[in-house]
């Protein structure tokens, strides 16, 4: 394959990089005003996990088969076709009356930003091949990621305080028609000339199977993890994913290579994915939640908290390109794993505190991790892609990180509800026996910020105290989350740090 002659390469990697950019800006910007929509639409926790995990399931669900398209009708065409979607969702989210059409919306709007991110993640992938310049363009990659996430949390808590939530959405509106515009007149077409024919056995078994380990996880918090239905739920997740491996190892050329499983530095590499998307990356929507809800911060406010967290992210991938030429591939990911580690872990010992400082410093650490790994992580599974399938690897490498956030929040959500009712039922057992039976509720609506709708159930004498009883329950919950993230982390580092050495797949 040629290297394709480019006539405006930084525009060209520009215009790539910004609609990833448009994907980011509206994952975390939506993360500060989550409790606001809470507020108004009168959502529970596991509510307002869907208004994330709707998005988060079709985007997660579909990128394997939106790489496969992009391969196969052009990626620049994809990617015309995927910022249509995602502008007429977003439009819909933000004239949305209710709840269920709000997810609706976000679900429609997860298909655009499939077909975006795997088509722009190709399209840079094609366009910059030898191996100097290919660094230099994913280090540009992975710096405007990070002054995205720098600036969503304050963006997002401005328009949610001044204009109100639903100006968060409509700021897409604009932006993806300029995009639209840059992408016609700046990217080159360009296609996998041997793809075979699209794979909807695996597209189905993989989404099936997503779709159900997320409803499993996220509807747990209201029927319970012992329930018949969660049960079933997850099983079916599990042998749906089994059953698409079956699928895929039929495939002449399947939307997964499943050969690139046997290469140890390729499971590394996307464990490494993985571990940062579930431990760090998914931190700019959880961590709002405890700086308004446990701290008290407005959105403004709780868009500033953010900071240190962002400015991390913003920094480290220039650093960890310098870092790049003079040590090992695993040495960085596994320091970087390290580092979330330990943040996630600090900020779970400053939770008991109460007081913000101790906290922005262990999220400072926090987002020095997640920026040394936010565009290194991306560069080694490309690194073990075929040329011919870069597609394809764009579409497994995004999977693995969407997935993941996917995942977490479910899981993380559940395990809030749990340790917060727990901690909420001991409280009650002393101060207030007669609402023990209600602490399940009471967490739900506490932890996902609507206070009010936490304390309907309470008699009005009571409300005081069994909202600070609510709160202290909460904060409990949400260290000990950050508590299991950061072990998680420190494991994920010890594993890619002895994996990750061994040799590329030939």
């Amino acid at each position: 394959m040629s290297q394709p002659v480019l006539r405006h390469p930084r525009l060209t990697l520009a215009t790539a990089s910004a609609v990833c950019a448009l994907i980011i800006l509206d994952t975390n910007i939506v993360a500060v005003s989550l409790p606001s929509i809470a507020r108004e639409l009168g959502a529970s926790l596991t509510d307002i996990e869907w208004v994330v995990s709707a998005y988060l399931l079709t985007f997660a669900a579909l990128l394997l088969p939106a790489g496969s398209l992009a391969d196969r009708f052009g990626r620049r065409h994809m990617l015309q076709l995927g910022l249509v979607l995602f502008i007429a969702s977003s439009v819909g989210c933000a004239v949305a009356p209710t709840l269920l059409l709000l997810d609706l919306a976000r679900a429609l709007k997860g298909i655009g930003a499939a077909l975006l991110l795997t088509s722009a993640l190709a399209c840079i992938g094609h366009c910059f091949q030898e191996e100097k310049a290919r660094a230099s363009a994913w280090a540009f990659w992975g710096t405007s990621m990070g002054v995205v996430i720098t600036s969503a949390p304050l963006v997002g808590g401005l328009i949610t305080t001044l204009a109100g939530w639903r100006w968060i959405f409509w700021l897409n509106l604009p932006i993806g028609l300029l995009l639209l515009w840059a992408v016609r007149r700046l990217i080159p077409e360009s296609r996998d000339e041997g793809a075979a024919r699209l794979d909807p056995a695996g597209a189905v078994t993989f989404s099936a199977a997503l779709a159900c380990l997320m409803w499993g996880l996220i509807e747990a918090n209201k029927l319970g993890w012992t329930a018949s239905a969660t049960i079933a739920r997850l099983c079916a997740g599990v042998a749906l994913l089994g059953l698409f491996v079956v699928v895929e190892a039929r495939q002449q050329r399947p939307m997964v290579d499943l050969r690139l499983l046997r290469h140890a530095r390729f499971n590394a590499a996307l464990l490494g994915m993985f571990a940062y998307a579930g431990c760090a990356q998914v931190m700019m929507t959880l961590l709002p939640f405890y700086l308004q809800n446990g701290l008290g911060f407005s959105a403004i406010h709780s868009g500033l908290g953010m900071l240190p967290f962002a400015l991390a992210m913003l920094l480290m991938p220039r650093l960890g390109g310098r870092l790049a030429a003079r040590f090992h591939p695993a040495t960085l990911m596994s320091t970087g794993l390290a580092l979330v580690g330990l943040g996630n872990i600090l900020c779970a010992l400053a939770t008991g505190e109460r007081r913000y400082l101790p906290f922005a410093m262990a999220s400072l650490l926090l987002g020095a991790g997640a920026g040394l790994l936010n565009g290194d992580t991306q560069k080694n599974i490309m690194a073990c892609i075929p040329k011919d399938r870069l597609g394809m690897g764009s579409g497994m490498s995004t999977t693995m990180r969407f997935s993941a956030i996917s995942l977490a929040i479910g899981i993380y959500g559940a395990l809030l509800a749990a340790f917060t009712t727990t901690a909420l039922s001991a409280s009650l057992e002393r101060w207030a026996p007669g609402l023990v039976g209600q602490a399940s509720l009471i967490a739900a609506s506490t932890a996902s910020g609507d206070t009010a709708g936490a304390m309907r159930p309470v008699p009005v004498a009571l409300r005081e105290q069994v909202g600070q009883l609510a709160e202290a329950a909460f904060v409990s919950g949400f260290g000990q989350v950050l508590l299991v993230a950061g072990l998680a982390g420190l494991l994920a580092a010890v594993v890619v740090g002895v994996y990750l050495r061994r040799p590329l797949p030939a």
